[in-house]
């Protein structure tokens, strides 16, 4: 996250949130396209934040 914000932070004009660790464990940036479109990249940066996706990335048969 933080090597994408120091290759775009000098071409985004209209930043939202610079990169900021979020409560529930995602580590997002969020910015506006040239049509004003919200864009938010976010990685999950905490064991609770990678579990979440980690499941949900698993089909529910590999679960247990």
């Amino acid at each position: 996250m933080d090597q994408e914000w120091r290759r775009l932070e000098n071409t985004l004009t209209a930043v939202v949130t610079e990169p900021t660790t979020m409560p529930w464990g995602n580590r997002a940036l969020i910015f506006r396209d040239p049509d004003g479109n919200l864009v938010n990249l976010f990685t999950p940066v905490t064991a609770p934040g990678r579990a979440k996706f980690r499941l949900q990335a698993e089909p529910a048969a590999d679960r247990g």
